[in-house]
């Protein structure tokens, strides 16, 4: 140790060598501590059996950490292995599908309006080793990602965009988390989304403009039908004028209508040319 002009002192030793006697001392107290739990199972055997040797499920993995280090590069199972007590920990992880809700999120669109939506997402853990090292607690990371998530894709979008194009957005939702969650081990197989909540004025002014657009159709099928019955009647009334037979029939099958109807009173319509003055002579 040497003091320095203001009256500090610094290590002459070598941070480097340091360093280098305390890892070799780090891995001699490993190899020691491994030792005595080969000795002890060894002595042990074989009751330590029941100790060593675990199973996991055929949907799970075991991640074994050895005095705080990753032992392998792939995850055990599934089936039987085993592991040295008090050197060994293992941390199960399920592969199964699993899902969750995406709390009701309050937020504008594009076009200034504000909606109420909810999801629900979809996902499987795909990496074991990396869900276990790099984050604490995956499953909740990945909640508060699709929040935000849905947020920001639906911010970027119209109101009639999200009425409309669900599929696209649930895609884009999709893309976007399984992105984020690669580094962490989990995959994200589907987002869905479950509802979109309008304020109650825009509810009624948009079936307001849905009543007036229907009336709309409904008059103009209207007017297009009474077209084509006035041409109709045009058509008919050039064919009866053409033949004369044909005004008869007419009348005959009035007169059949009239029979099949039950009414006290049955008019009977005469042609217009036995009203003329020939017929009253």
């Amino acid at each position: 140790m040497i003091p320095d002009g203001r009256g500090r002192y610094h290590n002459t030793d070598g941070g480097a060598g340091g360093a280098q006697d305390t890892g070799v001392y780090s891995r001699l107290m490993s190899v020691s501590i491994m030792f005595m739990s080969y000795f002890m199972v060894l002595c042990t055997f074989p009751v330590s059996l029941l100790f060593i040797l675990k199973v996991v499920n055929e949907y799970e993995r075991a991640v074994i950490f050895r005095l705080g280090r990753l032992v392998f590069d792939e995850p055990r199972g599934p089936g039987m292995f085993w592991f040295l007590p008090c050197v060994d920990e293992f941390r199960t992880v399920d592969l199964r599908t699993q899902a969750f809700d995406v709390p009701p999120q309050e937020m504008l669109t594009k076009d200034s309006v504000t909606i109420r939506v909810d999801a629900v997402v979809y996902y499987r853990v795909n990496g074991p080793n990396i869900s276990i090292t790099n984050v604490k607690n995956p499953h909740h990371s990945t909640k508060l990602l699709a929040q935000s998530s849905l947020r920001n894709v639906l911010g970027g979008k119209t109101l009639a965009e999200v009425l409309s194009d669900r599929d696209s957005i649930s895609k884009a939702m999709q893309e976007a988390l399984d992105i984020a969650t690669n580094p962490w081990g989990i995959l994200v197989e589907r987002v869905e989304m479950k509802d979109v909540r309008l304020p109650p004025q825009l509810v009624r002014a948009m079936a307001a403009e849905a009543e007036a657009d229907r009336d709309a159709r409904a008059k103009v099928v209207s007017a297009e039908g009474e077209q084509n019955a006035a041409r109709a009647y045009a058509e008919a009334a050039d064919t009866m004028s053409e033949e004369p037979g044909a005004l008869q029939l007419r009348y005959l099958q009035t007169l059949h209508s009239i029979s099949a109807e039950k009414s006290s009173t049955i008019y009977f319509p005469l042609p217009l040319d036995h009203l003329g003055p020939t017929s009253r002579q």
